[in-house]
């Protein structure tokens, strides 16, 4: 088995053109990044307001096909406004999945409410509706256009689905699932700028949805993020929100209900408007990466490698293999890890993190079955 290791990381180095250390996903910067930069400086207008952040809110919409788009100061930010939107406060509940990173559960948190754990797909590894609708029917009620709880008698306010790795889950089936029961679908689609569902960009299915433009994700500034939606009225609480409770005035500083200072610096627009510009380039990289990838691992029975569900083009943010068992992901991680190519496991599960151990559970068997089996290896745009 070490001799299969040690052929694929023979082949990831050819890939990459190098025998250096090679990080999973690291960013490119070719297009216009310091051109911006520099015209951003020069400007003087480096922080929360300028011309860039109004850019790149007009072209991020644009791209993925929603009415508007704000800017925020990361992804998690973007994410717990977007709950908040979505009316989630103190002592409500919020289905989400499991195999997800800690961010979607720490921004349910942030807004005073619970977290309750689906199951996933084993072909999207996102939410599973169908663990969704069992979960609803087994567990709840309806009351007064109110999805109830029946074991807490709290009110589900949210559904929280994330597009793992980039890999669309079965949004339009969840979407249908929360309208009938009354509940707000909140899309977390950090990791997949660039994917489509049945010809529809992810985040854009739910009220509400939140990217991230993280260090390692597929277009970046360093950290940033943004909420989209198509409703008027939430873009311009998200605004307000955002931008700490201001009420507009050209001199008084007046807030009228508590705010986040959540804001994008301009900087950070500059270089996102300049990423953004390559996205295209970015996505055509990363298919052709998967080509080589699938034809390489067609030879390897007992490595799976993780292609893009029905219905969906992905964006292959980070490409996934899933090894036999436990023991044999321990050791490929091992070995990899110690021969200069950084690969990682998937999550740990966010029901067995000590902060959200307590929380109500569906039966998560396709979650722990993933969660020994799936490792990250080398992403990054190969140019």
């Amino acid at each position: 088995m070490m001799q299969n290791y040690q052929a694929i990381i023979n082949f990831i180095q050819t890939l990459y053109k190098t025998k250096e250390f090679l990080p999973l996903h690291e960013p490119k910067f070719i297009g216009n990044e310091k051109k911006y930069l520099n015209e951003c400086i020069d400007s003087t207008y480096v922080s929360s307001v300028g011309a860039f952040v109004d850019r790149f809110e007009k072209e991020f919409a644009e791209y993925v096909g929603s009415r508007y788009a704000i800017a925020t100061v990361n992804g998690t930010a973007a994410l717990h406004i977007a709950l908040l939107l979505a009316d989630v406060g103190r002592d409500d509940e919020v289905i989400t999945q499991p195999l997800s990173f800690v961010a979607t559960c720490n921004a349910i948190s942030y807004t005073g409410a619970e977290p309750i754990f689906v199951d996933v797909d084993l072909e999207t590894m996102g939410m599973s509706p169908n663990a969704l609708e069992l979960f609803l029917e087994q567990n709840c009620q309806i009351v007064d256009a109110k999805c109830i709880n029946k074991t807490t008698n709290k009110i589900i306010k949210a559904c929280v689905p994330m597009h793992t790795f980039g890999h669309p889950c079965k949004i339009d089936t969840i979407s249908e699932i929360c309208e009938k029961w009354y509940i707000t679908l909140v899309e977390d689609s950090a990791e997949s700028l660039g994917s489509f569902y049945k010809e529809k960009h992810t985040g854009t299915f739910g009220r509400v949805g939140a990217f991230s433009f993280n260090g390692n994700k597929i277009i970046t500034s360093g950290g940033g993020g943004v909420i989209v939606t198509d409703d008027e009225t939430l873009a311009k609480r998200a605004k307000h929100l955002t931008t700490t409770a201001k009420v507009p005035h050209k001199w008084e500083y007046i807030h009228d209900e508590i705010g986040y200072n959540y804001r994008m610096p301009n900087l950070n627009a500059a270089l996102l408007v300049a990423q953004l510009e390559q996205l295209e380039k970015f996505l055509a990289s990363k298919r052709q990466l998967t080509k080589k990838y699938v034809d390489f691992f067609t030879d390897y029975e007992n490595i799976d490698f993780f292609t893009q569900p029905k219905d969906a083009s992905s964006n292959y943010w980070l490409q996934a293999i899933l090894l036999q068992n436990r023991d044999e992901r321990d050791k490929f991680l091992e070995f990899t890890n110690t021969h200069g190519i950084m690969t990682r496991p998937v999550w740990r599960l966010l029901n067995n993190l000590d902060m959200f151990k307590d929380a109500q559970c569906g039966e998560l068997t396709n979650a722990l079955y993933l969660q020994e089996r799936v490792v990250n290896i080398s992403s990054g745009v190969a140019l």
